[in-house]
């Protein structure tokens, strides 16, 4: 399987915030793009296939072209793209003191993603990864108000038998996983704050869930043994399943030690068979 760069600020620059770019950091924004309901009553919904989506998207036809192997986008989710545009504290504090804005915002940039993601399945994609970290920061309510409903219209419009919405969300905890799922999704990928062998008791088999060893703690600063201990711990834990998959719970990390890498994959290998 291969998959696009995960870059949260593709979206976000497309409508108009500014990034910062470093040798060291993955692109980041700066400042806010809007900070009122008038700003946001103006704020445009871009064009897909301008700015740096064009190469997301180039790269997934790339991809398909080239390959004989799944490939999968990239994207943001709709209330982590508002939070860039609005500030993520300051869409926290909307979500309480005045609602009915924060959903008007996240109107338009559901309006776009759903452009982006049927641009990504005529490019070529099996699906997107969609990464919804902000969310993990509202309460359970909140999410499924400010992220799951708007997730939900999404995935009504873009999934197919051949293309799916592959949730990621590093901040999420259990009290989540019920609201998460009224959005529609079908395999939700989760870091550690999740716990992935309770998670699994919640779910139907048709649900596919996945992660989450700590990208950090287990892959980066891990010695050989802890990622083999780790991995091999979590794979007993969930073995009873036929609907998880085992994997980092978010990006690995720069300069992560590449013998770490190799023997998690041959643990993985040396217990599944």
């Amino acid at each position: 399987m291969l998959l696009t760069a995960m870059d949260l600020s593709v979206e976000a620059e497309l409508f108009g915030c500014e990034i910062r770019m470093s040798e060291e950091e993955i692109p980041t924004v700066v400042g806010r793009r809007v900070t009122n309901t008038a700003e946001i009553d103006e704020l445009t919904i871009p064009d897909v296939g301008e700015g740096r989506t064009l190469v997301q998207l180039e790269t997934t036809k790339n991809l398909a072209r080239a390959f004989k192997l799944p490939v999968l986008g990239g994207a943001i989710g709709p209330f982590s793209l508002a939070g860039r545009l609005f500030g993520v504290s300051e869409a926290l504090e909307l979500s309480i003191t005045d609602p009915v804005t924060l959903e008007k915002l996240l109107d338009k940039v559901t309006r776009f993603l759903i452009n982006y993601l049927l641009a990504f399945r005529e490019a070529g994609a099996w699906g997107v990864i969609m990464a919804e970290p902000a969310a993990g920061l509202l309460s359970p309510r909140g999410l499924g108000q400010f992220s799951s409903r708007f997730i939900h219209r999404l995935v009504a419009e873009v999934s197919s038998p051949a293309f799916t919405v592959v949730y990621h969300n590093c901040g999420a905890r259990k009290a989540h996983l019920g609201k998460i799922l009224e959005s529609g999704v079908t395999m939700c990928h989760f870091s550690t704050p999740m716990n992935i062998p309770e998670a699994l008791t919640l779910v139907n088999k048709d649900t596919i869930l996945a992660g989450n060893l700590d990208p950090t703690a287990v892959f980066h600063s891990g010695t050989i043994e802890q990622v083999r201990a780790q991995t091999s711990q979590l794979m007993a834990q969930t073995s009873q399943y036929t609907n998880f998959v085992i994997s980092s719970g978010c990006d690995i990390p720069p300069n992560t030690p590449l013998d770490n890498l190799v023997i998690f994959y041959d643990t993985v290998r040396s217990l599944y068979g």
